[in-house]
């Protein structure tokens, strides 16, 4: 069994209603930013015909389309994602890339700020 996996990075805007001191929760409720930087993982058998899991041009093309839904978007209007915690995030790359390619595993998002969420759903 292999593993692989492919980054992607963006930059979105976004809003967020937090139950935190006054401060905190005021400074998520304006629109703010974040570079996010996402990891796709790929989990399955080398295929006979080609000896690979997924081809990687097929992988980064599958990607491209994800990220085009989320860089330099405001992510409390990408339908289908909810509210845009690092949660969903993962959650809805996770769905819309297993659309494309079933043999995806596991997403994880980040930011700078040291911040990660790793998505592993029940097989």
């Amino acid at each position: 069994m292999f593993e692989l996996s492919q980054t992607f990075t963006f930059d979105a805007a976004h809003t967020l209603k937090r139950h935190v001191s006054p401060e905190e929760a005021a400074s998520s409720r304006r629109i703010h930013g974040h570079t996010y930087t996402a990891e796709v993982a790929v989990r399955g058998p080398r295929q006979p015909d080609t000896g690979m899991v997924v081809d990687l041009a097929v992988l980064r093309a599958a990607l491209a389309e994800v990220r085009s839904q989320l860089d330099h978007h405001f992510l409390d209007e990408v339908a289908g994602l909810g509210t845009p915690t690092l949660e969903n995030l993962c959650v809805f790359i996770f769905d819309q890339m297993s659309a494309r390619i079933p043999q995806v595993s596991a997403v994880s998002v980040s930011r700078a700020a040291g911040d990660r969420c790793v998505y592993r759903p029940q097989a």
